[in-house]
Protein backbone atom coordinates (compact mmCIF):
# COMPACT_ATOMS: atom_id res chain seq x y z
CA UNK A 1 0.00 0.00 0.00
CA UNK A 2 2.82 2.37 0.91
CA UNK A 3 4.54 1.94 -2.25
CA UNK A 4 1.35 2.55 -4.37
CA UNK A 5 0.73 5.97 -2.63
CA UNK A 6 4.25 7.05 -3.10
CA UNK A 7 4.00 5.66 -6.94
CA UNK A 8 0.44 8.11 -7.10
CA UNK A 9 1.98 10.99 -5.94
CA UNK A 10 5.25 10.37 -8.24
CA UNK A 11 2.53 10.00 -11.01
CA UNK A 12 0.58 13.79 -9.39
CA UNK A 13 3.52 15.52 -9.26
CA UNK A 14 4.43 14.53 -12.90
CA UNK A 15 1.00 15.79 -13.96
CA UNK A 16 1.15 18.54 -11.70
CA UNK A 17 4.27 20.10 -13.53
CA UNK A 18 3.01 19.14 -16.97
CA UNK A 19 -0.02 21.33 -16.28
CA UNK A 20 1.91 23.83 -15.12
CA UNK A 21 4.64 23.88 -17.99
CA UNK A 22 4.32 26.23 -20.59
CA UNK A 23 6.02 27.14 -23.96
CA UNK A 24 7.44 30.44 -24.79
CA UNK A 25 8.14 31.42 -28.53
CA UNK A 26 11.75 33.42 -28.98
CA UNK A 27 12.12 34.72 -32.42
CA UNK A 28 13.58 38.23 -34.02
CA UNK A 29 9.65 39.68 -34.72
CA UNK A 30 8.14 38.00 -31.16
CA UNK A 31 7.50 39.94 -28.05
CA UNK A 32 10.67 38.00 -26.45
CA UNK A 33 13.41 38.54 -28.54
CA UNK A 34 16.67 36.42 -26.94
CA UNK A 35 17.32 33.15 -25.58
CA UNK A 36 18.46 34.66 -22.41
CA UNK A 37 15.67 36.81 -21.90
CA UNK A 38 13.47 33.26 -22.34
CA UNK A 39 15.48 31.50 -20.07
CA UNK A 40 15.04 34.68 -17.78
CA UNK A 41 10.91 34.68 -18.11
CA UNK A 42 10.76 30.31 -17.92
CA UNK A 43 10.20 28.57 -15.18
CA UNK A 44 10.85 25.02 -14.56
CA UNK A 45 9.92 22.48 -16.72
CA UNK A 46 9.50 25.26 -19.15
CA UNK A 47 9.89 25.08 -22.91
CA UNK A 48 11.65 27.41 -25.07
CA UNK A 49 10.43 27.17 -28.46
CA UNK A 50 13.12 28.98 -30.44
CA UNK A 51 11.71 30.14 -34.00
CA UNK A 52 14.38 29.86 -37.06
CA UNK A 53 16.20 33.03 -37.42
CA UNK A 54 19.99 34.11 -36.40
CA UNK A 55 20.41 34.82 -32.35
CA UNK A 56 24.04 36.78 -31.68
CA UNK A 57 24.26 35.35 -27.95
CA UNK A 58 26.80 33.86 -26.23
CA UNK A 59 27.36 33.32 -22.20
CA UNK A 60 23.54 31.67 -22.39
CA UNK A 61 23.51 29.85 -19.00
CA UNK A 62 20.14 27.56 -18.47
CA UNK A 63 19.92 27.17 -14.88
CA UNK A 64 16.66 25.79 -14.56
CA UNK A 65 14.91 22.69 -15.96
CA UNK A 66 13.94 23.24 -19.27
CA UNK A 67 13.83 22.11 -22.87
CA UNK A 68 15.41 24.45 -25.68
CA UNK A 69 13.56 23.02 -28.80
CA UNK A 70 14.93 24.89 -32.01
CA UNK A 71 12.28 25.29 -35.18
CA UNK A 72 13.89 24.60 -38.58
CA UNK A 73 17.52 24.93 -37.16
CA UNK A 74 17.56 28.51 -35.53
CA UNK A 75 21.09 29.76 -35.77
CA UNK A 76 23.16 30.71 -32.31
CA UNK A 77 25.91 32.81 -33.29
CA UNK A 78 28.78 33.65 -30.56
CA UNK A 79 30.75 35.64 -32.79
CA UNK A 80 34.00 34.50 -31.59
CA UNK A 81 33.64 36.03 -28.65
CA UNK A 82 33.56 32.68 -25.73
CA UNK A 83 31.26 29.99 -24.69
CA UNK A 84 27.73 29.95 -26.47
CA UNK A 85 25.56 27.46 -23.86
CA UNK A 86 26.74 26.50 -20.44
CA UNK A 87 23.88 23.79 -18.34
CA UNK A 88 24.28 24.12 -14.41
CA UNK A 89 21.05 22.72 -13.95
CA UNK A 90 19.41 18.82 -14.35
CA UNK A 91 16.76 17.89 -16.68
CA UNK A 92 18.13 20.15 -19.44
CA UNK A 93 17.24 19.30 -23.09
CA UNK A 94 18.96 21.37 -25.93
CA UNK A 95 17.11 19.85 -29.20
CA UNK A 96 17.74 20.93 -33.08
CA UNK A 97 19.95 24.12 -32.66
CA UNK A 98 22.54 25.29 -35.29
CA UNK A 99 25.27 26.96 -32.82
CA UNK A 100 28.46 28.27 -34.51
CA UNK A 101 31.73 30.63 -33.64
CA UNK A 102 32.64 29.55 -30.61
CA UNK A 103 35.81 32.05 -29.41
CA UNK A 104 39.23 30.53 -28.82
CA UNK A 105 41.25 30.95 -25.70
CA UNK A 106 44.87 29.50 -24.55
CA UNK A 107 43.56 29.55 -20.89
CA UNK A 108 39.50 28.14 -20.86
CA UNK A 109 38.09 25.44 -22.66
CA UNK A 110 35.55 27.12 -24.44
CA UNK A 111 32.46 24.59 -25.88
CA UNK A 112 29.79 25.20 -27.78
CA UNK A 113 27.25 23.54 -25.25
CA UNK A 114 29.00 22.68 -21.62
CA UNK A 115 26.79 20.86 -19.37
CA UNK A 116 28.61 21.45 -15.28
CA UNK A 117 27.38 19.04 -12.44
CA UNK A 118 24.15 17.95 -14.00
CA UNK A 119 22.03 15.06 -14.63
CA UNK A 120 19.58 13.50 -16.69
CA UNK A 121 20.39 16.16 -19.65
CA UNK A 122 19.96 14.99 -23.50
CA UNK A 123 21.86 16.96 -25.96
CA UNK A 124 20.68 15.68 -29.48
CA UNK A 125 19.88 16.94 -33.34
CA UNK A 126 22.58 20.01 -33.29
CA UNK A 127 24.93 21.30 -35.79
CA UNK A 128 28.07 22.63 -34.52
CA UNK A 129 30.55 24.47 -36.81
CA UNK A 130 33.82 26.15 -36.63
CA UNK A 131 34.17 25.59 -33.01
CA UNK A 132 36.86 24.90 -29.96
CA UNK A 133 35.11 22.49 -28.03
CA UNK A 134 32.27 21.18 -28.77
CA UNK A 135 30.05 19.45 -26.37
CA UNK A 136 31.72 19.20 -23.10
CA UNK A 137 30.59 17.36 -19.86
CA UNK A 138 32.25 18.47 -16.45
CA UNK A 139 31.23 15.99 -13.98
CA UNK A 140 27.76 15.62 -15.20
CA UNK A 141 25.94 11.93 -15.12
CA UNK A 142 23.11 10.19 -16.63
CA UNK A 143 23.01 11.97 -19.68
CA UNK A 144 23.08 11.28 -23.27
CA UNK A 145 24.21 12.99 -26.48
CA UNK A 146 22.31 11.73 -29.51
CA UNK A 147 22.56 12.63 -33.52
CA UNK A 148 24.48 15.65 -33.39
CA UNK A 149 26.73 17.03 -36.19
CA UNK A 150 30.39 18.29 -34.93
CA UNK A 151 32.06 20.00 -37.82
CA UNK A 152 35.69 21.58 -36.60
CA UNK A 153 38.20 23.60 -38.76
CA UNK A 154 41.05 22.42 -36.66
CA UNK A 155 44.26 22.96 -38.03
CA UNK A 156 46.59 22.55 -35.18
CA UNK A 157 46.11 20.76 -32.58
CA UNK A 158 47.38 23.37 -29.39
CA UNK A 159 44.72 25.85 -30.43
CA UNK A 160 41.88 23.31 -31.12
CA UNK A 161 39.54 21.39 -28.48
CA UNK A 162 37.49 17.97 -29.04
CA UNK A 163 34.61 17.37 -30.53
CA UNK A 164 32.46 15.52 -27.23
CA UNK A 165 34.65 15.58 -24.53
CA UNK A 166 33.76 13.71 -21.34
CA UNK A 167 35.07 14.57 -17.63
CA UNK A 168 34.53 12.16 -14.28
CA UNK A 169 30.97 11.80 -16.03
CA UNK A 170 29.45 8.41 -15.59
CA UNK A 171 26.81 6.63 -17.01
CA UNK A 172 26.69 8.63 -20.46
CA UNK A 173 25.70 7.57 -24.10
CA UNK A 174 27.11 8.84 -26.72
CA UNK A 175 25.21 7.98 -29.87
CA UNK A 176 24.84 8.34 -33.75
CA UNK A 177 27.32 11.50 -33.78
CA UNK A 178 29.34 13.14 -36.73
CA UNK A 179 32.49 14.59 -35.74
CA UNK A 180 35.58 15.88 -37.68
CA UNK A 181 37.76 18.12 -38.27
CA UNK A 182 38.84 18.75 -34.94
CA UNK A 183 41.71 17.54 -32.39
CA UNK A 184 39.70 14.60 -30.42
CA UNK A 185 36.55 13.40 -31.93
CA UNK A 186 35.60 11.80 -28.99
CA UNK A 187 37.60 12.17 -25.55
CA UNK A 188 37.47 10.70 -21.91
CA UNK A 189 39.32 11.15 -18.93
CA UNK A 190 38.10 9.51 -15.40
CA UNK A 191 34.94 9.27 -16.93
CA UNK A 192 33.25 5.07 -16.69
CA UNK A 193 30.20 3.03 -17.72
CA UNK A 194 30.32 5.16 -20.92
CA UNK A 195 28.72 4.20 -24.20
CA UNK A 196 29.53 4.56 -27.23
CA UNK A 197 27.37 3.67 -30.61
CA UNK A 198 27.06 4.33 -33.77
CA UNK A 199 29.28 7.24 -34.17
CA UNK A 200 30.90 8.46 -37.27
CA UNK A 201 35.04 10.02 -36.18
CA UNK A 202 36.70 11.25 -39.37
CA UNK A 203 39.54 13.66 -40.27
CA UNK A 204 40.78 14.66 -36.61
CA UNK A 205 44.20 16.01 -35.80
CA UNK A 206 44.89 13.49 -33.32
CA UNK A 207 42.29 10.49 -32.87
CA UNK A 208 38.75 9.44 -33.26
CA UNK A 209 38.40 8.74 -30.03
CA UNK A 210 40.39 9.07 -26.88
CA UNK A 211 40.16 6.83 -23.10
CA UNK A 212 42.27 8.31 -20.17
CA UNK A 213 41.74 6.51 -17.00
CA UNK A 214 38.13 5.64 -17.62
CA UNK A 215 36.92 1.89 -16.76
CA UNK A 216 33.95 -0.65 -17.49
CA UNK A 217 33.01 1.33 -21.21
CA UNK A 218 31.95 0.18 -24.36
CA UNK A 219 31.90 1.59 -27.94
CA UNK A 220 30.57 -0.61 -30.47
CA UNK A 221 29.83 0.00 -34.27
CA UNK A 222 31.61 3.04 -34.53
CA UNK A 223 33.83 4.03 -37.99
CA UNK A 224 37.29 5.76 -37.02
CA UNK A 225 38.54 7.39 -40.72
CA UNK A 226 41.28 9.32 -41.57
CA UNK A 227 42.44 10.53 -38.32
CA UNK A 228 45.71 11.14 -37.40
CA UNK A 229 45.60 7.74 -35.45
CA UNK A 230 41.76 6.20 -34.77
CA UNK A 231 41.40 5.34 -30.98
CA UNK A 232 44.08 5.31 -28.16
CA UNK A 233 42.57 3.67 -25.13
CA UNK A 234 45.52 4.46 -22.56
CA UNK A 235 45.11 3.16 -18.38
CA UNK A 236 41.75 2.05 -18.44
CA UNK A 237 40.03 -1.43 -17.51
CA UNK A 238 37.42 -3.70 -18.39
CA UNK A 239 37.07 -1.86 -22.09
CA UNK A 240 34.81 -3.78 -24.48
CA UNK A 241 35.17 -2.83 -28.22
CA UNK A 242 33.24 -4.69 -30.69
CA UNK A 243 32.34 -4.48 -33.92
CA UNK A 244 33.91 -0.95 -34.88
CA UNK A 245 35.35 -0.06 -38.03
CA UNK A 246 38.89 1.34 -38.39
CA UNK A 247 40.60 2.61 -41.71
CA UNK A 248 42.81 4.28 -43.64
CA UNK A 249 44.28 6.28 -40.18
CA UNK A 250 47.80 6.52 -42.30
CA UNK A 251 51.21 8.37 -41.20
CA UNK A 252 54.60 8.31 -39.32
CA UNK A 253 52.81 7.30 -36.23
CA UNK A 254 49.42 6.62 -37.39
CA UNK A 255 47.29 3.23 -36.15
CA UNK A 256 43.64 1.89 -36.60
CA UNK A 257 43.95 1.59 -32.33
CA UNK A 258 46.93 1.92 -29.48
CA UNK A 259 46.62 -0.22 -26.59
CA UNK A 260 48.63 1.66 -23.82
CA UNK A 261 48.69 -0.08 -19.71
CA UNK A 262 44.97 -1.57 -20.97
CA UNK A 263 43.83 -4.64 -18.63
CA UNK A 264 41.00 -7.40 -18.74
CA UNK A 265 39.13 -6.28 -21.95
CA UNK A 266 37.35 -7.65 -24.95
CA UNK A 267 38.48 -6.74 -28.41
CA UNK A 268 35.64 -8.94 -31.06
CA UNK A 269 34.45 -8.31 -34.31
CA UNK A 270 36.21 -5.34 -35.59
CA UNK A 271 37.58 -4.55 -39.23
CA UNK A 272 41.19 -3.12 -39.18
CA UNK A 273 41.56 -2.01 -43.01
CA UNK A 274 44.45 0.12 -44.66
CA UNK A 275 46.17 1.41 -41.53
CA UNK A 276 49.47 1.90 -40.77
CA UNK A 277 49.27 -0.27 -37.53
CA UNK A 278 46.15 -2.19 -36.95
CA UNK A 279 46.73 -2.58 -32.88
CA UNK A 280 49.45 -1.19 -31.20
CA UNK A 281 49.81 -2.48 -28.22
CA UNK A 282 52.25 -2.00 -24.98
CA UNK A 283 51.42 -3.01 -21.13
CA UNK A 284 48.56 -4.30 -21.90
CA UNK A 285 47.15 -7.43 -20.39
CA UNK A 286 44.65 -10.13 -20.04
CA UNK A 287 42.77 -8.86 -23.59
CA UNK A 288 40.67 -11.32 -25.62
CA UNK A 289 40.99 -10.19 -29.45
CA UNK A 290 38.45 -12.60 -30.80
CA UNK A 291 36.66 -12.28 -34.60
CA UNK A 292 38.50 -9.47 -35.77
CA UNK A 293 39.61 -8.41 -39.82
CA UNK A 294 43.28 -7.37 -40.26
CA UNK A 295 43.41 -6.21 -43.99
CA UNK A 296 45.54 -4.76 -45.85
CA UNK A 297 47.11 -2.88 -42.66
CA UNK A 298 50.99 -1.89 -43.03
CA UNK A 299 51.09 -3.87 -39.47
CA UNK A 300 48.18 -5.75 -38.55
CA UNK A 301 48.96 -6.56 -34.48
CA UNK A 302 52.45 -5.18 -32.96
CA UNK A 303 53.55 -5.66 -29.93
CA UNK A 304 55.57 -3.93 -27.88
CA UNK A 305 56.56 -5.25 -25.23
CA UNK A 306 55.22 -6.03 -21.19
CA UNK A 307 52.16 -7.76 -22.50
CA UNK A 308 50.80 -11.01 -20.92
CA UNK A 309 48.23 -13.45 -20.97
CA UNK A 310 46.37 -12.56 -24.01
CA UNK A 311 44.81 -14.37 -26.89
CA UNK A 312 44.18 -14.27 -30.13
CA UNK A 313 41.68 -17.04 -31.76
CA UNK A 314 39.36 -16.63 -35.05
CA UNK A 315 40.78 -13.78 -36.46
CA UNK A 316 41.12 -12.79 -39.93
CA UNK A 317 45.01 -11.67 -40.73
CA UNK A 318 44.57 -10.50 -44.76
CA UNK A 319 47.21 -9.05 -47.23
CA UNK A 320 49.07 -7.52 -44.12
CA UNK A 321 52.50 -6.49 -45.26
CA UNK A 322 53.47 -7.73 -41.61
CA UNK A 323 50.80 -9.40 -39.72
CA UNK A 324 52.87 -9.77 -36.06
CA UNK A 325 55.24 -7.67 -34.81
CA UNK A 326 57.30 -8.54 -31.75
CA UNK A 327 60.43 -6.81 -29.87
CA UNK A 328 60.71 -9.68 -27.77
CA UNK A 329 61.97 -12.90 -27.31
CA UNK A 330 59.45 -13.92 -24.71
CA UNK A 331 55.79 -14.67 -25.15
CA UNK A 332 52.83 -16.16 -23.32
CA UNK A 333 50.13 -14.69 -25.66
CA UNK A 334 47.81 -17.49 -27.19
CA UNK A 335 47.54 -17.66 -30.85
CA UNK A 336 44.94 -19.91 -31.99
CA UNK A 337 42.88 -21.02 -34.72
CA UNK A 338 43.06 -17.63 -36.78
CA UNK A 339 43.41 -17.65 -40.34
CA UNK A 340 46.67 -16.58 -42.15
CA UNK A 341 46.51 -15.26 -45.90
CA UNK A 342 50.34 -15.58 -46.35
CA UNK A 343 50.11 -19.27 -44.87
CA UNK A 344 51.26 -22.26 -47.49
CA UNK A 345 50.78 -25.14 -45.62
CA UNK A 346 48.05 -28.27 -46.21
CA UNK A 347 45.35 -29.90 -44.91
CA UNK A 348 45.59 -33.35 -45.32
CA UNK A 349 42.79 -34.55 -43.31
CA UNK A 350 40.65 -32.34 -44.21
CA UNK A 351 39.41 -30.80 -41.42
CA UNK A 352 39.73 -27.28 -42.26
CA UNK A 353 42.86 -27.16 -40.17
CA UNK A 354 46.52 -26.65 -41.48
CA UNK A 355 48.78 -29.51 -40.49
CA UNK A 356 51.64 -27.72 -39.75
CA UNK A 357 51.77 -24.94 -37.27
CA UNK A 358 52.46 -21.09 -38.65
CA UNK A 359 54.82 -18.83 -37.44
CA UNK A 360 53.46 -15.01 -38.02
CA UNK A 361 56.02 -12.85 -36.73
CA UNK A 362 59.03 -12.26 -40.00
CA UNK A 363 62.69 -11.85 -39.47
CA UNK A 364 62.16 -8.62 -41.28
CA UNK A 365 59.85 -7.15 -39.15
CA UNK A 366 62.09 -7.74 -36.30
CA UNK A 367 64.46 -6.28 -38.61
CA UNK A 368 62.46 -3.11 -39.38
CA UNK A 369 61.50 -2.71 -35.57
CA UNK A 370 65.57 -2.04 -35.09
CA UNK A 371 66.28 -0.50 -38.39
CA UNK A 372 63.31 1.31 -39.83
CA UNK A 373 65.15 2.37 -43.03
CA UNK A 374 65.65 -1.38 -43.56
CA UNK A 375 61.75 -1.32 -45.18
CA UNK A 376 63.02 -0.07 -48.84
CA UNK A 377 63.88 -3.85 -48.83
CA UNK A 378 60.01 -5.53 -48.40
CA UNK A 379 59.70 -7.43 -51.43
CA UNK A 380 62.94 -8.19 -52.04
CA UNK A 381 63.95 -12.10 -52.47
CA UNK A 382 66.92 -11.72 -49.90
CA UNK A 383 64.25 -10.67 -47.53
CA UNK A 384 61.97 -13.75 -48.04
CA UNK A 385 64.79 -16.32 -47.86
CA UNK A 386 65.97 -15.09 -44.80
CA UNK A 387 62.07 -14.89 -43.95
CA UNK A 388 62.16 -18.44 -44.32
CA UNK A 389 65.35 -19.83 -43.24
CA UNK A 390 64.19 -18.27 -39.30
CA UNK A 391 60.54 -20.02 -39.82
CA UNK A 392 62.86 -23.20 -40.06
CA UNK A 393 65.37 -22.65 -37.23
CA UNK A 394 63.95 -19.74 -35.12
CA UNK A 395 66.86 -17.71 -33.58
CA UNK A 396 65.94 -13.77 -33.58
CA UNK A 397 62.02 -14.39 -33.18
CA UNK A 398 59.82 -15.92 -30.24
CA UNK A 399 59.77 -19.65 -30.77
CA UNK A 400 56.74 -20.27 -28.63
CA UNK A 401 54.73 -18.00 -31.11
CA UNK A 402 52.91 -19.82 -33.23
CA UNK A 403 49.18 -20.15 -34.11
CA UNK A 404 49.59 -24.74 -34.20
CA UNK A 405 46.12 -24.40 -35.55
CA UNK A 406 45.98 -22.20 -38.46
CA UNK A 407 42.66 -22.14 -40.30
CA UNK A 408 42.34 -23.07 -43.98
CA UNK A 409 39.44 -20.78 -44.81
CA UNK A 410 38.69 -16.96 -43.20
CA UNK A 411 36.04 -16.78 -40.75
Amino acid sequence: MRIFICFLVGVLCLVGQAQHSKVIEVCPTCTVKTIKEGISLASNHDTLQIKKGKYPEYNIVIDKPLTLLGEDYPIIDGEDQGEIIRIVADSVTVDGLFIKNVGTSYTTDWAAIRVVKSENYLIQNVVLENLFFGIYLERSNNGRVYNNKIIGDAIDEYNSGNGIQLWYSKNVEVDRNIVQGVRDGIYLEFSDNISINNNISTKNLRYGLHFMFSNDDIYTNNTFENNGAGVAVMFSKRIKMLNNTFRKNWGAAAFGMLLKEINDAEITGNTFKENTIGINIEGSNRIQYNNNNFISNGWAVKVLGACYTNSFRNNNFLYNSFDISYNSRMNDNVFDQNYWSDYTGYDLDKDGVGDVPYRPVKLFSYIVNRTPETIILLRSLFMDIIDFSEKVSPVFTPDKLVDANPLMKKQ
